[in-house]
């Protein structure tokens, strides 16, 4: 667990006996797992929870998602857009996409280029958008501010350094939502293939404190176009211009492989092979930099939903486990790529490799304010009600 005001992060410094959930295949790389008396971990039963909460039955899914989906249209009408969804060319945004399509939604679709799209991941957006004839609304960051800010991370040696691209992600999308007076995001978050996610693996997108204290620290170039949410502005779209998510992949029996058929038919879509893998830099970073540098292998996390999802056995997922994270010959050449992109000589990124892992805390956090923000809301509500 971080310690608060500690500066280094938990995963290479705690040392405790290394154990395996019997359940699923998360293990003490999760600083935070914890284990019952049968060897069984949180994430087991946290998922158990979510999915019985949240994952309706039939009739009543189905129930839900077609009002949902009468809301979203009635709300639209008029308007240009009744929704946003992003697209990246991955599995679950692309089948995301084709069941808009199936409802008869009007998205703007909002695909993000931060300068490391694969051929594949293009292909297969520029694809969806032939085929659904969605608009599309592609978020073309400055190069070098980018490069600035992910070399910012990586300099500060903290885990999420997917934050960058997330958090210009979601900045963009909450701007859009606003222009065009759109209400909903269909999102493909979902909790069958994903919903396990260690909290130490990870940190908040939205937190521009954190974010602009790393790169004050580290960086050298002014960020003057890149997307950003502020706290105020956060205060603004979460506040008084709500965008409403909805999970819809929750509501549909969604199976990864059934899905994967379904937009090879109708999109041409091409696998790219691994989560998150249409990115390049993601793909270097989960599978080369999670793991030599913070001890993380996400394939750990999606492995063990799909266990939980009764998609996978465990037995399936131990042996996936044993095959290598990174093809030694593919990494040459993704490393060599990957370097010259950021500009970053090999001796400085084995350097930043060899720092201990530090807490994003350490750079500060927006926590304060955020606090504040909810203090207010809630004596507001009961000032509110005190006078009803």
């Amino acid at each position: 667990m971080i310690i608060k005001n500690s500066k280094y992060h938990p995963n290479l410094f705690d040392e405790v006996p290394y154990q395996m959930c019997t359940k699923t295949v998360m293990d003490t790389t999760d600083p935070r797992i914890t284990f019952d008396s049968n060897g069984i971990s949180n994430h087991y039963y946290e998922y158990q929870k979510a999915a019985e909460n949240d994952l309706l039955e039939e009739p009543k899914r189905t129930q839900v998602l077609e009002k949902n989906i009468a809301e979203i249209k009635a709300n639209g009408k008029g308007k240009k857009y009744d929704c946003l969804i992003g697209l990246s060319g991955g599995v679950d945004s692309s089948y995301v996409a084709y069941l808009v399509q199936q409802y008869g939604l009007r998205p703007l679709a909002v695909h993000f280029d931060n300068g490391w799209n694969s051929e594949l991941a293009v292909h297969n957006v520029n694809s969806i958008i032939e085929n659904t004839g969605f608009d599309l609304h592609t978020i073309v960051v400055n190069w070098e501010e980018f490069r600035d800010l992910q070399l910012s991370y990586l300099h500060a040696s903290v885990i999420d350094i997917e934050v960058v691209s997330d958090h210009a992600i979601q900045a963009t999308m909450f701007k859009l939502a606003s222009k065009f007076d759109i209400d909903y995001i269909i999102s493909g978050t979902n909790i069958v293939t994903e919903f396990i996610l260690p909290k130490a693996w990870i940190y908040t997108k939205l937190d521009y404190t954190n974010l602009k204290n790393i790169h004050k620290q580290f960086g050298h170039i002014k960020l003057d176009t890149y997307p950003r949410v502020p706290f105020r502005k956060l205060i603004k779209y979460t506040g008084f211009k709500k965008l409403v998510p909805i999970s819809i992949l929750d509501f549909v029996d969604y199976n990864k492989q059934d899905a994967i058929a379904t937009i090879v038919k109708e999109f041409d879509w091409r696998d790219y092979g691994g989560k998150h893998c249409e990115s390049l830099w993601t793909k270097f970073y989960q599978n080369h930099i999670l793991p030599e540098k913070f001890g993380v292998d996400k394939r750990k996390a999606h492995l063990s939903t799909l266990i939980c999802s009764g998609q996978i056995t465990r037995e399936e997922a131990l042996t996936e486990l044993q095959t290598p994270i990174y093809d030694e010959a593919q990494l040459v050449i993704d490393k060599e790529y990957v370097l010259k992109k950021l500009n970053l000589s090999v001796d400085a990124f084995e350097d930043i490799m060899k720092k201990p892992p530090v807490s994003h805390e350490f750079y500060g956090t927006n926590e304060k304010l955020k606090k504040r923000y909810i203090t207010l809301l809630e004596s507001t509500s009961a000032f509110r009600k005190l006078f009803k």
